[in-house]
């Protein structure tokens, strides 16, 4: 996230491509590009179609196995859901996991997004932020969690995942359920396409006998995804098997020359006006995505709080300031302010006009509209913001 939360982002990424190839260094054993994301199925969502742009041959393959016609018109990314419920395009808002408002960027134009939906509903695995700011009618339903156990009519399930090493493999839970009312992700989705089937076409899914056997899905998955063949028997092995890559594999690449191919762009980067500073939002050490799990973050011997800015100290006397003052932040984008009062100043070694602030509790700071070319992420490492001591 270092690299893909600015507005170069995917340019920057590109060079670094550029750079790798020129070494010699993709497709080699031991060597190449390796993009680490956060948890396993960051990866394993795009890999079985969870994508707002999907491709043709993927649809077609869809509707073959399953029989359903899927919508050709793209979807939406987080930016594009949160400004199409805003636009009172989108009035029904699905949240599979997360924590969507505070995970997403611009937190108050997140929440008047959502509160717009005439319904908003979360299958989780535990309460968090956004089930408390809802539609008009709002629904919570628990499910079981991957460390729980599993059971269904057809016995013990498990499920798959990808890590970022392009290894699918089991994962199997080991740990009382919470409650004997919880159903899995699987048996919900079942349960609304099953609900929803006197409205629209029936086709040949069999939801019940998916949600009562996960080989079933994978039988489904196999007809549909390049890769995943014969997948019951695959996954059952032993630490699980490498997906195909083509340049690992047989060095070739997804272009029309089927040759790996330079993209180079002109050197850019940020700046920022006189008085002002680079805000980047980061993690602590006590915490999971959205999920804080202590106040202490000991990769920068901080205890006992989060609403903090970490500054030079130059900068802080330049200020005025000292350690613990409390300031305020307002963030700046083409002509949009964005602000948040009462924050601990905290010297700390990092770059003059440059600040870093934890995530999420920054993300009220962050503007929807700033966003990085092409790929639409968040700018959420790199903010312009001014920081004025507080009156209070």
């Amino acid at each position: 996230m270092g690299l893909t939360q600015h507005k170069n982002s995917v340019a920057t990424i590109q060079e670094i491509v550029n750079f790798q190839l020129l070494g010699g260094h993709v497709g080699r054993p031991g060597a190449g590009i390796c993009p680490v994301r956060g948890h396993s199925n960051v990866q394993g969502d795009r890999t079985v179609g969870i994508n707002h742009k999907p491709s043709s041959d993927f649809l077609s393959s869809l509707e073959k196995s399953t029989g359903i016609s899927a919508p050709t018109n793209y979807g939406v990314d987080t930016v594009g859901a949160v400004r199409s419920m805003k636009n009172n395009k989108s009035k029904v808002f699905i949240s599979m996991g997360g924590n969507f408002l505070s995970a997403m960027s611009d937190t108050q134009a997140t929440a008047e997004s959502l509160r717009n939906c005439s319904l908003t509903v979360q299958i989780s695995t535990k309460p968090n932020r956004s089930h408390l700011v809802t539609g008009k009618t709002a629904l919570i339903l628990p499910c079981l969690g991957r460390t729980e156990i599993d059971i269904t009519d057809a016995g013990k399930q498990f499920v798959s995942v990808e890590n970022s090493m392009g290894v699918v493999h089991s994962s199997q839970g080991s740990s009382k359920p919470a409650s004997t009312e919880l159903k899995s992700e699987s048996s919900i989705v079942a349960g609304i396409a099953l609900a929803l089937e006197n409205k629209i076409s029936r086709n040949k899914v069999q939801w019940h006998e998916l949600a009562t056997n996960y080989d079933l899905i994978r039988d489904l998955i196999s007809e549909s995804i390049d890769g995943f063949e014969d997948y019951n028997s695959r996954i059952r092995i032993d630490g699980g098997f490498y997906l195909p890559n083509g340049p690992r594999d047989t060095r070739t690449f997804r272009t029309k020359s089927g040759k790996a191919e330079f993209v180079s762009h002109n050197i850019s980067s940020t700046r920022i006006e006189e008085g002002r500073f680079l805000m980047m939002t980061i993690r602590s050490h006590d915490q999971y995505n959205t999920t804080i799990y202590g106040l202490n973050d000991r990769y920068r011997g901080i205890s006992n709080g989060r609403r903090i800015v970490l500054m030079n100290v130059l900068d802080m006397d330049d200020m005025g300031l000292n350690k613990l003052d409390l300031v305020d932040i307002t963030s700046h984008f083409q002509g949009k302010q964005l602000f948040s009062e009462k924050w601990f100043a905290i010297p700390y070694d990092i770059p003059r006009r440059n600040v870093a602030t934890y995530f999420p509790e920054s993300n009220i700071l962050i503007p929807l509209e700033s966003v990085a070319d092409r790929s639409n992420t968040p700018t959420s490492k790199s903010v312009s913001v001014s920081i004025t001591k507080s009156l209070s």
